[in-house]
């Protein structure tokens, strides 16, 4: 049996039509969320999924301040990143960020469950998180859809 590889205007006629999909985040554990959030900007779900094109659809993450972190993640695990220079690695504790920026906490367990290849970055570009509820105003015209977890 012959593989189905969709190419020309039947692969932009996939990638066309994305929906707006809205998670909420509160009380839920974070990699629960992060993974279901994945798999939607993937377009995993969907029967036309092609592994090379980007089916997915936009995703729009609220109430990102009351995401839960399990076990001892809040005190024991770090967030390092290096500018390229030498002695630059910043360490920022789970801790910080959740009390700082926690929509960048969820940010970076949803972008780290992307494939990492060429697509990563334009489906990253389909991912919004808000801290609170009142981030959701700004994509009404969208009409997302919640989605339960």
């Amino acid at each position: 049996m012959r593989t189905y590889v969709p190419k020309g205007r039947e692969a932009t006629e996939l990638t066309q039509g994305n929906r707006w999909w809205v998670l909420d985040a509160a009380g839920q554990v974070l990699g629960r969320v992060a993974t279901r959030a994945a798999r939607l900007l993937i377009g995993k779900d969907k029967p036309q999924f092609t592994p090379h094109l980007d089916c997915g659809d936009h995703v729009v993450i609220i109430n990102a301040a009351q995401v839960r972190l399990t076990g001892k993640k809040l005190e024991q695990k770090v967030y390092r990143h290096h500018s390229g220079y030498p002695g630059g690695l910043k360490e920022i504790p789970a801790a910080r960020l959740y009390r700082d920026r926690p929509e960048v906490l969820v940010r970076n367990a949803v972008l780290g469950m992307l494939p990492k290849n060429k697509l990563r970055a334009h489906r990253a570009r389909k991912l919004r998180v808000y801290r609170d509820a009142t981030g959701l105003a700004r994509h009404a015209a969208q009409k997302p859809q919640p989605v339960t977890l």
